[in-house]
């Protein structure tokens, strides 16, 4: 495939700038250069004689989402925007890979399957679930479900490590389930699905290995930094949000199941040691 002919939408964020590093020569779109969710500008954008569209960009602030003065962003960057993007691959003929969130789903399920039916518990995860279902609107198209992002730039990690730096003994949830993804294995999954040209479809994708608590992996992060993970407070979902009201409630249990991909000979790598490589 030739990645001349791939457009990268959210190019400046964390899977942005992952998908950069895999796809040297895409077009690669800041929001400056196309706002994807100005419909006239979508349509306008000289997508000829490209092949690909990967929409890496979206609205993740799970929290700020709730904010009933924020809905219409939400809606317009995770539903609206995916709607018009696909209906340009349908009209330039173009196959479109978009990024889906494992919070489409309640998580009372121990794993995920991709035809699991959708249970949003929250404004984010209603708005990704309505854009899956613009994305699907497109016959050649690739959803992504992925769970737990980490990239460079601030995440979970980096917070943790710069906790454990200044002496923090942090509380962390450890009642919620799944498993890290990490952004160079998303952009090298998407790679694979466009060059083994892999059936359409929904296909879940994270780090392999078994799943933990963010508890479990904040102990992990403080003893790579030279920390004792006794100094790591687990708590409950409900105990670290008792005092923040407006907060997004989030699926407990956010595994996905990967057996689908891995039917197309891609297998991820372990989180755990993409994990310890990182902070090692």
């Amino acid at each position: 495939m030739d990645d001349k002919t791939v457009v990268i939408t959210g190019a400046n964020g964390q899977l942005g700038r992952a998908l950069r590093i895999i796809f040297p020569n895409a077009i690669a779109l800041t929001r400056q250069e196309l706002d994807i969710t100005d419909e006239a500008a979508v349509k306008s954008f000289k997508w000829q004689p490209n092949s690909v569209i990967i929409n890496a960009a979206a609205w993740t602030d799970v929290d700020a989402a709730e904010n009933p003065e924020n809905f219409q962003q939400v809606d317009l960057a995770n539903h609206r925007a995916v709607r018009y993007l696909a209906e340009a691959a349908t009209t330039h003929g173009l196959t479109l890979v978009h990024i889906s969130s494992e919070y489409v789903f309640d998580g009372s399920r121990p794993i995920h399957n991709e035809d699991e039916p959708f249970s949003p518990l929250n404004v984010y995860g209603k708005t990704k679930a309505d854009g899956d279902l613009a994305a699907a609107t497109t016959t050649k198209h690739y959803i992504i479900r992925t769970s737990w992002v980490i990239g460079d730039g601030r995440n979970f990690v980096s917070i943790m490590q710069d906790l454990a730096a200044r002496g923090i003994k942090p509380s962390v949830v450890n009642d919620q389930i799944g498993r890290l993804t990490f952004t160079d294995t998303l952009a090298h999954g998407i790679k694979h699905l466009l060059e083994t040209n892999a059936p359409y479809g929904t296909y879940n994708l994270t780090n392999e290995g078994q799943s933990a608590s963010w508890a479990d992996i904040a102990k992990i992060v403080f003893e790579k930094s030279g920390k004792s993970s006794s100094d790591i407070q687990p708590v409950s979902t409900a105990e670290y949000f008792a005092n923040k009201p407006s907060a997004a409630q989030r699926p407990q249990q956010s595994t996905l199941n990967l057996a689908k991909i891995e039917r197309t000979r891609f297998i991820p790598e372990n989180w755990h040691d993409k994990l310890n490589n990182l902070i090692s």
